[in-house]
């Protein structure tokens, strides 16, 4: 496990983090309706969704980088967590998780925010979503401040919890 990384645990809203990346919890074909799409959209702006549906659709598991829009962050990573049915599972999430720290590092990023991916719409559990993401952001070879931006009380609760199983 890498020494210099640091991982944050904040309960809010994503769209007020300032980090270099903002991470939306895609459907494979980067259309963004509700959830943290929705809000990314609504203070970002459309241009991000009609930048990310035309680089749609992709495979789930894969993640692309749009810019920003009016948010405090250089890109907007869409990571397809789901299908069109909008559902996930355990792979697509790590794949997801995988795939978007592999592009943030490409794009020499310092800083990225991740939601819990797949716990909204996806309808995936929190508490398996927060030990998988954990564990595939703490394995991950390279410098990076990691934000788990959580909305909801429960979601903040559960990943503080798996954090702290991870880390004994």
């Amino acid at each position: 496990m890498s020494t210099d990384r640091t991982i944050k645990i904040i309960r809010g809203d994503i769209t007020t983090i300032h980090a270099d990346v903002l991470v939306n919890a895609a459907n494979n074909h980067l259309w963004m309706g509700a959830g943290v799409a929705g809000a990314l959209k609504r203070v970002g702006g459309e241009k991000i969704e009609e930048e990310a549906v035309r680089k749609g659709p992709i495979a789930v598991g894969e993640a692309v980088e749009t810019t920003a829009g009016r948010l405090q962050a250089t890109y907007v990573i869409h990571a397809a967590v789901m299908g069109q049915d909008l559902r996930t599972n355990e792979r697509h999430i790590k794949e997801a998780t995988h795939n978007t720290l592999r592009l943030a590092n490409s794009l020499g990023i310092q800083s990225i925010a991740f939601p819990a991916l797949g716990t909204g719409v996806g309808g995936f559990p929190p508490s398996r979503c927060a030990h998988i993401m954990l564990k595939e952001v703490m394995t991950y070879p390279h410098e990076l401040t990691v934000f788990f931006v959580l909305y909801s009380e429960e979601c903040y609760v559960v990943f503080m919890d798996a954090y702290t199983q991870l880390t004994k």
